[in-house]
């Protein structure tokens, strides 16, 4: 990415906070200001204080010392202050659209990532960039403009010595120019290490189960140990640029002070100059080292901070998915009927999952979805609520194309109880009424009711307040399913997707839960998928994928009879009892 690109992304959110930042830019000239004088004091104490014995204006200097570095730590403190608060409004901004960017992107792009690398974006890759605006930016600019200051005073003070320290400027600069790429390239390779450092503890931690089932906490921690090893290299790579351009700026400083000390030496001496200049000079000189090394680190730091900034653009340049919340139709109360015309789709270009599906749901229909693993069900009910749109033909709900729907108005209608149900933090009502705002209590009842869960939460000590987990409190799998069955049908959804609900039930369980689940199908259009037919029998229609098409449809007792894949799979569940 080039550089003007990158100035214009984070351009866009420092605009917003731009006075705060101008204070804190005007209380850093001020310090910087204040921060240049006290070495052109010397010549004075030197010329007319030592010399002349000015008692008077020994006093004076002093004074004046006091007062420049009191008004420079009250101006010290607005500008950091200032800075501070801008740059980390600055940081929670882009965190906060990071954020809301990553949660957009396509599912597809979302399962392809690991969830470790995309959350060190927000943590890693932002924090990094919150240490450069919130500090190396500011004292970057603080002490170009010292060291500036500082150039303008010697040249004042002595052109002539001014002309060699000029000499040693532009290998300086070439050798800033030289190296800032390879920090940036460096920063990046750091920052995707850590990246890796964090995807890897995520994966161990989230699947720690199966690593101690299979005793490879060896082969885990070796893997870790790696992306450490890969992070600890690209680190010192980092370093090692550092420290060569630090010590071969801190070399042609040396030279250009061994020159000073020997052309203004000779000065004094034959009388072209005073003994205060050359002290004030020589005081400019040392002062002016500070600056250059801050500089020569921050132009290190900034090279990583840009890389970060780098990364975090090109995440924010992910596409998502298209809401149509301003363009699309919102139709209102839905009745539920759904159509698929000719339909394919795919996840990798040339390998189709669906195939020319063509399907017709009345409102209210019951539809079950069954078929081997991998043979498209689950991708077939993903394309209701736009999760993936078709790679060709169209899914039609009352008649709307549903890409032509606000997406938001779509999903609203559409209630999704999944194979593993994920509980939030918070309380069972909070769980049950997710994603409403100020949901009614006598709602959450209801939905308790239709989920047959009312029975099981009320015996709680704390009833619906139980917080998930509070004090040892465990919500066994059938539990967990019927909240989330309580989760779909609170909103009163046209449209109820159960994709294989109770796959991972015991039979005496997957009772109670199909219980619940036919409550919360009555008046709905549904969609059941599963693997275990005892959750389809009693559906208006039974539909058999395989390889993405459909290859039988009717009631159960209509395919027993028939014959074929749906006998051969009831058959070998159930030895043909």
């Amino acid at each position: 990415m080039d550089n003007k690109t990158l100035i214009s992304f984070l351009v866009f959110y420092i605009k917003k906070h731009f006075l705060k930042l101008l204070f804190a830019i005007i209380f850093m000239l001020i310090s910087s200001g204040l921060n240049i004088l006290p070495p052109y004091l010397f010549k004075t104490v030197v010329d007319d204080v030592l010399i002349s014995k000015n008692v008077a204006m020994l006093n004076i200097i002093c004074g004046a010392i006091v007062l420049i570095f009191g008004l420079k730590a009250v101006s010290t403190y607005f500008q950091r202050y200032l800075m501070t608060q801008a740059g980390q409004s600055i940081v929670m901004d882009i965190r906060i659209a990071l954020y809301d960017h990553m949660q957009r992107m396509s599912l597809k792009k979302i399962y392809a990532s690991r969830i470790g690398e995309l959350m060190s974006r927000i943590t890693g890759d932002v924090s990094t960039l919150q240490g450069i605006v919130t500090s190396t930016i500011i004292d970057l600019l603080f002490n170009l403009v010292t060291f500036w200051g500082m150039f303008a005073f010697i040249l004042y003070i002595n052109w002539r010595l001014t002309c060699l320290i000029v000499l040693v400027l532009p290998a300086v600069g070439f050798m800033l120019s030289f190296t800032s790429e390879k920090l940036r390239k460096a920063g990046h390779k750091v920052q995707e290490h850590l990246a890796d450092i964090t995807a890897t503890a995520q994966e161990a931690f989230s699947a720690i189960r199966v690593v101690r089932s299979f005793a490879t906490e060896d082969e885990a921690l070796e893997r870790f140990r790696k992306a450490n090893q890969a992070n600890y290299r690209a680190l010192l790579q980092s370093v090692s640029i550092q420290a060569i351009l630090a010590g071969a700026v801190e070399v042609f400083l040396i030279f250009a002070l061994a020159l000073v000390f020997w052309y203004g030496g000779n000065s004094v001496i034959n009388g072209k100059s005073t003994p205060g200049e050359l002290v004030s000079f020589i005081g400019y000189i040392a002062f002016m080292v500070q600056p250059i090394r801050t500089i020569l680190n921050h132009v290190s730091a900034l090279q990583v901070g840009l890389a970060s900034a780098e990364r975090i653009y090109d995440m924010m340049q992910t596409p998502i998915e298209s809401t149509g919340d301003h363009t699309g139709i919102n139709p209102g109360r839905l009745e539920g009927a759904v159509k698929f015309e000719d339909v394919y789709f795919s996840y990798e270009k040339g390998q189709e999952v669906l195939k020319g599906i063509t399907l017709d749901v009345k409102a209210g229909e019951k539809i079950a979805v069954v078929g081997a693993t991998g043979s498209g069900k689950s991708t077939l009910v993903d394309l209701i609520p736009r999760f993936y749109d078709p790679t060709a033909g169209r899914v039609l709900i009352d008649g709307y194309d549903v890409k032509e729907l606000s997406l938001k108005e779509l999903r609203r209608q559409i209630g999704i109880v999944p194979q593993e149900c994920v509980l939030m933090k918070g309380s069972l009502a909070y769980n049950i009424a997710y994603g409403l705002d100020n949901p009614d209590m006598q709602r959450i009842i209801d939905a308790a009711e239709i989920a047959d869960i009312r029975e099981f939460i009320e015996s709680l000590p704390n009833k619906y307040d139980t917080e998930v987990g509070e004090r040892g409190v465990t919500i066994s799998g059938g539990q967990r399913q019927r909240i989330a069955i309580a989760r779909a049908v609170i909103r009163d959804p046209r449209i109820l997707i159960l994709d294989e609900a109770t796959s991972s039930l015991d039979i005496a369980v997957e009772r109670m839960v199909q219980k619940a689940m036919n409550q919360a199908m009555n008046g709905r259009t549904s969609f059941i998928i599963a693997h275990r037919l005892t959750t389809v029998r009693e559906a208006d229609r039974i539909l058999v994928l395989e390889n993405g098409k459909f290859v039988q449809s009717g009631t159960h007792e209509e395919l027993l009879r028939t014959g074929g894949l749906y006998a051969d799979l009831y058959n070998m569940q159930f030895g043909g009892a």
